[in-house]
């Protein structure tokens, strides 16, 4: 049991998932960062904030990242920011002590032609798909720092990879992944009745886990698992972008017939389904149905927008 758990990235679905089970580890103490408190690529600033809190563990959910359209606009930012804010927490770690570190990778990483369904060993096989090159490499990069971190500094760093996550917490702003993005989407023009514009011809399968799930999970595998290999945590469990997008527009009382699918744009890379045999051999991990998760999830934003909307109302003169 570790007393003390810096937790950075807070305030994103899995920080949030977190946050929600913290009671079930009655004997740690968490500390839940974010970027308003600590700048995770200012070098000088990280390692004062661990200073300061001096955890014996950190979980590193901290990244910036985004979908398609962001991914080719950012491409320097993404890279930049991700590999920064890993570096800078690993010498942290190492100047400080802290017993344990978890960084974060994700399943996005893989080679685009690799055989399915995708196994670690898979990593380096080949470049990543085209549409997120950036946020992938600096992700990739994770699973040499557990490495270089292990050899050279003793240090104890594992590396998860969730797939998609979804769930209280999400991101609805301009760097949204898919599902946040509709959801804020259909839901700011549920009343209306023109077209619902999603990309692609909605054939891409993904791979989306609860985020309360890959909380319990990034928890089990601090306390339980300690090799170098890295180790899918997510679920298997697929589901084609037009499916969702269908749900979505049920959950929130909209007519499907309004749904477009513009096959002039991209849909990104057709389906990515990984192995989580190595990770569930261990743990007997169960999860939650993808359509619990993202009607939980469209509850939540139904809440924070309704908020948002009255603090509008009473701000007005």
């Amino acid at each position: 049991m570790f007393s003390k758990i810096l937790v950075t990235g807070s305030r994103g679905p899995l920080g949030q998932g977190l946050q929600a089970i913290k009671n079930t580890f009655p004997g740690s103490e968490f500390v839940f960062s974010n970027s308003q408190l600590c700048d995770l690529t200012d070098a000088p600033a990280v390692m004062a904030h661990v200073g300061e809190h001096k955890p014996d563990a950190i979980l590193h959910l901290a990244a910036l990242s985004g979908g398609i359209g962001y991914s080719a606009k950012f491409p320097a930012t993404l890279l930049r920011a991700n590999v920064l804010m890993a570096l800078n927490v690993l010498e942290s770690a190492r100047a400080h002590g802290v017993t344990k570190v978890v960084l974060t990778l994700s399943t996005g990483i893989y080679p685009e032609n690799v055989f399915y369904p995708i196994k670690e060993e898979y990593l380096h096989d080949g470049p990543p798909h085209e549409s997120a090159y950036s946020y992938s490499f600096a992700k990739r990069l994770m699973e040499p720092c557990v490495r270089a971190y292990r050899t050279e500094c003793g240090m104890n760093v594992i590396g998860l990879s969730p797939n998609g996550i979804l769930g209280e917490g999400c991101r609805f702003d301009e760097s949204a992944t898919m599902v946040p993005a509709l959801i804020k989407r259909f839901y700011e023009s549920r009343h209306g009745t023109s077209k619902l514009v999603v990309w692609g011809d909605g054939s891409p399968l993904r791979e989306y886990t609860y985020a309360k799930d890959l909380a319990k999970a990034f928890m089990w595998c601090l306390h339980h698992y300690h090799e170098p290999g890295i180790l899918h945590v997510g679920t298997t469990e697929e589901v084609s972008v037009k499916d969702i997008a269908f749900m979505i527009a049920d959950e929130l009382g909209i007519d499907r017939g309004r749904l477009f699918f513009d096959t002039s744009k991209p849909g990104g890379i057709y389906r990515k389904p990984t192995d989580n045999a190595k990770f569930l051999k261990l743990s007997g991990f169960e999860y939650t149905p993808f359509r619990i998760g993202l009607a939980n999830t469209i509850a939540w934003y139904r809440g924070l927008a309704s908020a948002t909307a009255r603090d509008q109302v009473s701000s007005r003169p």
